[in-house]
């Protein structure tokens, strides 16, 4: 078959954990699927970032006339074209990895599509009206028009079956694949760079987003300041309010403490992943959470929260909080954490070569499938 997949919305470097996940989801179709063609649909000012994968004998791109800069733009143009283009080329599934799928006609191709949260639905302050009811809007749609959905955890398929129960025989749960490897780069470039010593700063990959509660855990390095504990925190991640956040680093007086890295390689990501003492992930609502993963299988100590799914996809394996807005239980979680023996976590199941074969068989599913949704004789 060939399969379709919409790379329209990719901003690289704003789009994070999302753009990591797909990225690592074509490492695996162009390595290990031998019985697909794979057409990458990439806007104008996105192309450049996926010419690596032509390396793979069974990929292909495609580039649209629209930019992925500009998301309203983006949205009209998939909605009016993407589906007539992709029919066109000879499509014979079309892969959506975010919530927006786009229109479609009678006719149409099988749509395989994932939602990787709700997270408008359990913090809605978090968003403005307009962006609530988009996502809304295309949560709904994407449910009820989709051949097959995907969620990237248990918990985020309960969530999804709860909202829109029209889902429920056509949803599976395929967890994010996570590619670790060393990253090959000479730490004492890196620690010159940020002023750091190994194994003598806490590291945090994280966007500025108020869910990602990175205020508590400035107010932890507060804490441990005024207490005499001399420590750096390291703080990699793009995308939020950056002067609320460096407001908050003056308002506490660590400023020359904390470190932000904003946006950097995967190579030198993993280089500050190896030399860290600890990695710190106080999020509060995530779809999957990758950073905890990829730090664990390098053998490091993770503490942080166990909510939404986090406690579910780290398999109860890192130091955990209770209370994400604790200070003193996340100096007391740091402690243990810093006294507990390394030890390099495998998560098999997170193996690319594992999600890929799940992938392929949603492929096949979705072939079957007629528009309603009723399985070919």
């Amino acid at each position: 078959m060939r399969i379709g997949i919409d790379l329209l919305w990719v901003r690289h470097g704003i789009c994070g954990g999302t753009e990591s996940y797909i990225r690592n989801l074509m490492t695996g179709f162009g390595k290990y699927d031998r019985k697909n063609q794979y057409m990458l649909f990439a806007a104008q000012d996105n192309k450049e970032y996926f010419e690596e994968y032509m390396t793979y004998k069974n990929m292909q791109l495609e580039i649209c006339m629209v930019k992925s800069a500009v998301p309203v733009k983006r949205i009209f143009w998939e909605n009016l074209h993407l589906d007539r283009v992709a029919r066109d080329r000879g499509v014979d599934i079309m892969f959506v990895p975010v919530y927006s799928k786009p229109l479609t006609r009678r006719g149409s191709i099988p749509y395989v599509s994932v939602i990787h949260d709700l997270q408008a639905m359990h913090y809605p302050q978090f968003f403005s009206l307009p962006k609530r009811l988009f996502l809304r809007y295309a949560w709904k749609y994407t449910c009820d028009t989709s051949q097959r959905v995907v969620t990237i955890s248990d918990f985020c398929k309960n969530d999804l079956i709860q909202h829109y129960p029209c889902v429920k025989n056509r949803v599976t749960t395929i967890y994010n694949p996570v590619i670790s490897r060393e990253s090959r780069l000479n730490f004492d470039d890196i620690a010159q760079k940020y002023g750091i010593k190994a194994g003598e700063y806490f590291y945090c990959v994280s966007a500025l987003l108020p869910h990602k509660n990175l205020g508590t855990i400035l107010n932890v390095a507060a804490a441990l300041k005024k207490s005499g504990r001399i420590f750096r925190l390291v703080l990699s991640g793009v995308g939020g309010d950056e002067h609320r956040f460096n407001a908050l680093l003056e308002e506490l007086g660590i400023g020359e403490d904390v470190v932000q890295t904003g946006y950097i390689s995967e190579e030198e990501r993993d280089c500050l992943y190896e030399n860290c003492s600890l990695l710190l992930f106080p999020s509060i609502f995530e779809g999957f959470g990758m950073p905890p993963i990829e730090a664990m299988r390098r053998g490091k100590n993770v503490v942080m929260t166990k909510e939404s799914c986090l406690y579910e996809v780290t398999e109860g394996r890192a130091v955990y909080v209770d209370n994400p807005k604790d200070v003193e239980e996340w100096i007391r979680k740091i402690q243990i954490a810093e006294k507990r023996p390394s030890k390099i976590e495998r998560f098999d199941r997170y193996e690319l070569r594992e999600c890929v074969g799940q992938y392929m068989a949603q492929w096949e599913m979705a072939g079957r499938m007629t528009p309603d949704f009723s399985v070919q004789k």
